[in-house]
C-alpha cells in the first residue's frame, strides 16, 4: 500500500476536544474546550422556530445568504471603521475554523513561512501545515504574555514570510493587544509585506479598562488585513459553525472560490435565523460583557482562594493556571489527572506552545454560575487531592 499523506502525519487529534471526551468518561465538570452552557438569544432561537416550518431549506449563495450579509455589514461597519460592502467584501463560512484554513488557503503558496504568536489556537499551526506553508512562532512572554518587538521583526524578515496570524483577544492567554501593540504589527505588515490574517471571535468579550481595535481600522491595514470571526462566542450558540471572512474585494474574490471547494456552504436555515442575532442593539453587547465580567470575577476569585497561580484574562473566557507546583513533568498527565482525581476538566497547555511547556492548564468560564461553584467546590483543596 502507498504511505498515507506526509503532510498530515505529524498531527494529534485536538487536544481540546480530546479533554472534552476525557472529562465526559470521568463524569467531569468540563472547563476545557470553550463552549457555553446557556442558550443564544431568544430573538434568535424564536425565530429558529419559525424558520424551521417556512425555510429556507436549500442551498444558499455559496458565500452566504445576502440578507445575512447584509446584517453582518450594517453591523460590522461602524464597528471596524470601514465601510464593508456585502455584495463583495464578505464569505460566509462553516465556523471561524473554516474562515481561517480559507484564508490561510487564499493568501500563501506551499514553502511560504507565516508567523503565529505563541501561545496559539492549536488549529494555526495546523492551517499552515495543510498549505504547504511554514509557522515561524513569536513568543508571547508570561504572565502579560506580550511580545518582544525585536523577535517579531526578526520573525517577519526571514525571507519568504508572507502572512501573521493575529488572534485578538487571544485564545488561549486572554490577551488583548494594544494599540501601540497593533500598531507595531502594522509597522511591520508594511515593512515585510505581509497579510494578516485575523482571528477576532472575541471581540464582544473583553474587560474593562482594555479595549477592542480592530486590525483592519489601523491607518493603511484594511487593504492587508483578512478579518475573520463568528457568531459562535458572542451569540453562545458553537454548535451553528457560522463563520466569515471580512477583507478586501479582490481578496473574497480569491476567497469565495477556496470555500465554495472546502464546504460549499453555510447552513441556510441558520444564517435566516441568526440575522436577528446580528440586528440586536447595542444593550445586548453591554450586558454580554456585564455577564462574562461577572463570571471572570466569580471564577478568579474563587480560584485565587484555593491557593491557584493564574494570569487573569484581560478578554476571552479562558484563565491560563499554573500548576507546576504539583510537580508533574508532563503537563496532560496533570490535566487527565485533574479529571480523575478532582472532577474538572482543562486542557494541557502545551497544545499551545510550539517549544516545551509544562506549568500551565486553561480553565474556561463561559459557564453558569451553578456550574462554576460547583468546579470551584470540587477544586477545593486541590493540591491534596492530586497528591494521593
Amino acid at each position: 500500500m502507498q504511505e498515507l499523506s506526509q503532510r498530515t502525519s505529524q498531527f494529534t487529534d485536538s487536544v481540546i476536544r480530546r479533554m472534552t471526551r476525557v472529562s465526559m468518561r470521568y463524569d467531569a465538570i468540563n472547563l476545557s474546550q470553550g463552549f457555553p452552557d446557556f442558550d443564544p438569544p431568544a430573538e434568535i432561537t424564536d425565530r429558529l422556530a419559525e424558520v424551521a416550518h417556512k425555510g429556507p431549506h436549500q442551498y444558499a449563495i455559496t458565500w452566504g445568504a445576502p440578507n445575512f450579509r447584509a446584517a453582518l455589514a450594517a453591523k460590522q461597519s461602524p464597528r471596524m471603521g470601514i465601510d464593508i460592502d456585502p455584495e463583495t467584501q464578505i464569505v460566509v463560512t462553516c465556523g471561524s475554523t473554516e474562515a481561517m484554513m480559507c484564508s490561510v488557503m487564499t493568501v500563501t503558496n506551499p514553502g511560504d513561512r507565516v508567523v503565529i504568536f505563541s501561545p496559539f489556537y492549536e488549529n494555526y499551526g495546523a492551517d499552515t501545515i495543510l498549505c504547504g506553508a511554514d509557522p515561524t512562532y513569536v513568543e508571547l512572554h508570561a504572565p502579560t504574555f506580550t511580545f518582544d518587538g525585536a523577535e517579531l521583526e526578526a520573525a517577519c524578515a526571514v525571507p519568504g514570510t508572507k502572512a501573521l496570524i493575529l488572534c485578538n483577544p487571544s485564545n488561549p492567554c486572554g490577551h488583548v493587544f494594544s494599540r501601540s501593540e497593533l500598531e507595531f504589527i502594522a509597522k511591520m505588515a508594511e515593512k515585510y509585506d505581509l497579510w494578516v490574517i485575523t482571528d477576532e471571535v472575541y471581540e464582544h468579550i473583553v474587560y474593562a479598562p482594555y479595549e477592542h481595535i480592530y486590525f483592519a481600522s489601523l491607518p493603511g491595514m484594511e487593504k492587508r488585513t483578512l478579518s475573520c470571526s463568528s457568531l459562535s462566542k458572542t451569540y453562545s450558540m458553537t454548535g451553528w459553525r457560522l463563520g466569515y471572512v471580512i477583507a478586501p474585494a479582490d481578496v473574497i474574490d480569491r476567497a469565495r472560490k477556496v470555500h465554495d471547494f472546502l464546504t460549499v456552504g453555510a447552513a441556510a436555515p441558520l444564517m435566516e435565523a441568526a440575522v436577528a442575532g446580528l440586528e440586536l442593539p447595542q444593550s445586548y453587547y453591554d450586558e454580554l460583557t456585564a455577564l462574562y465580567t461577572h463570571k471572570r470575577d466569580l471564577f478568579c476569585d474563587g480560584l485565587r482562594s484555593l491557593g491557584f497561580d493564574f494570569i487573569e484574562p484581560q478578554g476571552a473566557y479562558y484563565v491560563m493556571a499554573d500548576v507546576s507546583s504539583l510537580g508533574y513533568e508532563s503537563d496532560y498527565d496533570c490535566a487527565v489527572d485533574l479529571i480523575k482525581k478532582v472532577g474538572v476538566g482543562t486542557v494541557p497547555a502545551s497544545c499551545f506552545y510550539d517549544t516545551p511547556e509544562n506549568r500551565f492548564v486553561r480553565f474556561h468560564f463561559a459557564k453558569s454560575d451553578e456550574v462554576l461553584k460547583a468546579a470551584l467546590d470540587r477544586l477545593d483543596g486541590w493540591h491534596e487531592k492530586m497528591a494521593k
